[in-house]
């Protein structure tokens, strides 16, 4: 059974002054299986971002349903949607959006704070992860004070520890130099090979040559996509990029 199921998703916003509709999706559709590592690429203005919020319950469709491990987003109350984000989806996010006030062990037991758990609770959650992902010695360390590879290791730790069905990476890479944002694939591969299920929107061609699929959205619709199979990181990397080219000179899909 899909995690993840969207269907049939059309969002219009109307501009505040003059009424005009904007068709941000048209018609999106898809599913994620889990243990699932998908990357969806696009144009700017292809639609992305908004579907990104949507997935993220941070924004509802004017069309169509997000189900998320059986659970539709519409049928969440507002007053309980805060709750069901912190539960089931991390978030990774390419300005880190790390609390500067906050220690970097602060900004990730965050979500666990929030959630009531204790000081016990939350010390035997952030142990292990924090040995994973190389970030213990660092942890008492504000995010002024650490590199941006640092940072966004110390985000995707707070993405982790609430042990979510999905986690929603957004340019995970984009602020990053080339060896902080190799050693992010690098770990989201990893994470990705223990079970996680990953959705991350890109313009990075390295970045979604690293996943297990990736979707194209073009005009608000998905245009294409490509399954890894057997492809390595180089092949699937040669495969997105005339992918985009097609897209980018007008060409059609086979699908």
């Amino acid at each position: 059974m899909a995690i993840l199921e969207v269907k049939n998703l059309k969002k219009i916003y109307t501009t505040r002054f003059g009424g005009n509709q904007v068709q941000a999706l048209a018609d999106v559709s898809f599913s994620v299986e889990p243990g699932e590592y998908v990357a969806i690429m696009g144009e700017s203005g292809s639609g992305k971002t908004t579907l990104l919020n949507i997935l993220a319950a941070l924004d509802k469709p004017t069309v169509g349903e997000v189900v998320l491990d059986g659970k539709k987003l519409t049928a969440i109350k507002e007053k309980e949607i805060s709750a069901f984000r912190r539960e089931n989806l991390g978030f990774v996010f390419q300005d880190f959006n790390l609390l500067d006030n906050f220690s970097l062990q602060d900004n990730i037991l965050l979500p666990l704070v929030l959630s009531g758990c204790t000081y016990a609770e939350m010390n035997s959650a952030l142990q292990p992860l924090a040995a994973k992902l190389g970030i213990v010695d660092i942890l008492s360390k504000f995010p002024y004070e650490v590199s941006g590879g640092q940072k966004q290791r110390a985000a995707v730790a707070r993405a982790l520890i609430t042990e979510p069905k999905l986690v929603l990476a957004d340019e995970p890479t984009g602020a990053l130099d080339s060896r902080a944002a190799d050693g992010l694939l690098n770990l989201f591969a990893q994470i990705n090979r223990e079970g996680q299920t990953i959705l991350m929107v890109t313009h990075s061609v390295k970045a979604a040559s690293h996943a297990g699929r990736v979707l194209f959205i073009k005009d608000g619709r998905v245009f294409h996509q490509i399954y890894r199979g057997t492809c390595s990181n180089d092949e699937l990397f040669r495969k997105i990029s005339d992918t985009l080219t097609i897209i980018s000179t007008g060409g059609g899909s086979d699908e």
